[in-house]
């Protein structure tokens, strides 16, 4: 008998592989990435790589630890966040346990926690885990603090879990965050790669219950996060107040670029981060098709659910115009 399996999620930031099918250099808006990252110098010792990795990363954590107030004992880290993401669910859902996502968000959590056994419900207060992407991706959306509080007073109430997915949050509103709440009920997840613009990196780390913590942890694969990766995190955690600048150029950005687009007849659906959910009220596979032949990658959202939306990354000027030309060929 077969046995279903799921498929892979689809994402964005497909520009490499675009541009080594078609040998265009497309530029790609389908990845949602900071437009003006802090720069510095860093360096990983080539020998470094003559030896495995520290696997318990203890320079690393303890990094992590004193930027935000931490225990080394409360913080894992991994071969970019989609890694924790599955080893969460690998350790935490398996067992014929319940998930709740809302809709539409990022699809590795529903496919993580399939992989590791659980099954969907509709409501939160049945679910042993409810995830919430803050930001939400693809809409922008940011929940205020006191909004995500409220969250986990309700998961704790009823012996649930809420995971956090932060990963956009310091090009929003930093000062929104959870990572400082300590709640065994409660996990929270980062990653360099967005606020940075170093998606080849592949870091992620996260913030939970000690007990939680090991189990991530043994579950993890050995050695996950390579030299170069923690070479560039530990000089990086000493610059994100420096993402303060990046923020401001994105909301000024972010305004300029959704105005540009609404004038096309577009609605933009209001966003707190770098990128926006455009609305196009037809079948974007047509016009995303359209747009490649004007040099421009976009994320078509029909795999969130969405299939008259766009998902576009706020970038520097100079491209946010030329998006806006493609546009404005496309849609006219």
């Amino acid at each position: 008998m077969a046995v279903d399996f799921p498929r892979p999620v689809i994402h964005g930031g497909t520009g490499k592989r675009q541009r080594e099918n078609t040998g265009k250099n497309l530029l790609d808006f389908s990845a949602s990435l900071n437009p003006l990252p802090p720069r510095f110098a860093w360096h990983c010792d080539p020998a470094c790589l003559s030896a495995y990795p520290d696997n318990e990363y203890v320079q690393l954590k303890e990094c992590i630890a004193h930027t935000f107030h931490r225990d080394p004992e409360e913080i894992c880290v991994g071969n970019g966040s989609i890694e924790l993401i599955r080893v969460f669910c690998a350790v935490g859902l398996s067992g014929k346990k319940t998930y709740f996502t809302e809709s539409p968000t990022f699809g590795e959590y529903a496919l993580s926690a399939c992989l590791a056994g659980a099954s969907e419900v509709r409501a939160p207060e049945s679910a042993s885990v409810s995830f919430v992407c803050n930001p939400n991706n693809p809409t922008g959306e940011l929940h205020n603090r006191s909004e995500m509080m409220a969250r986990i007073r309700d998961v704790s109430s009823h012996g649930g879990m809420l995971f956090a997915d932060e990963a956009f949050i310091e090009l929003a509103d930093p000062a929104q965050s959870i990572v400082d709440i300590r709640d065994p009920s409660l996990f929270v997840l980062r990653s360099l790669t967005k606020s940075f613009s170093v998606p080849g990196i592949r870091f992620g780390y996260g913030f939970g219950n000690p007990d939680m913590i090991a189990k991530i942890e043994t579950a993890r694969p050995p050695w996950s996060v390579n030299a170069y990766a923690e070479a560039f995190a530990l000089q990086a955690f000493s610059h994100l107040d420096e993402l303060g600048k990046s923020r401001d150029y994105i909301r000024k950005e972010r305004e300029w670029l959704s105005l540009k687009i609404e004038e096309l007849g577009l609605r933009c659906h209001p966003s707190s981060v770098n990128y926006l959910l455009v609305d196009c009220a037809r079948s974007v596979e047509p016009l995303c098709t359209q747009l490649e032949t004007h040099g421009i990658l976009v994320r078509d959202c029909t795999s969130f659910g969405l299939p008259t939306c766009i998902r576009v990354a706020v970038r520097t000027r100079e491209e946010n115009e030329q998006l806006v030309e493609a546009l404005s060929a496309c849609v006219r």
